[in-house]
């Protein structure tokens, strides 16, 4: 009855990152930073912890000769995050 929740999306933070990046074809690191008022630091962490598992994609270039990170979301993600919202729905109202 009760599926277990994906342990990747179950933090806050990184749960806040897929969310953004769900509405948006890409971000840059320092839009996702400003929405999630989450420091440089623990941020570039999360980043890479979804970038890890696939959830997202991270592309490094430079704009104006300064660093610019953008991130998008990947199919396997957006898949994620919606098997995610329904197991937590099921918590929710069980059937």
């Amino acid at each position: 009855m009760f599926k277990d929740l994906d342990p990747i999306l179950h933090s806050q933070l990184r749960l806040s990152i897929v969310s953004i990046l769900m509405s948006v074809e890409e971000a840059n690191f320092n839009f996702i930073k400003e929405e999630t008022q989450a420091s440089s630091g623990n941020l570039s962490i999360q980043i890479k912890k979804l970038q890890g598992a696939g959830y997202i994609e991270v592309a490094k270039t430079f704009k104006n000769n300064y660093p610019n990170t953008s991130l998008s979301i990947t199919k396997k993600g957006m898949k994620a995050f919606e098997n995610y919202v329904n197991n937590l729905k099921n918590y929710i109202n069980p059937k």
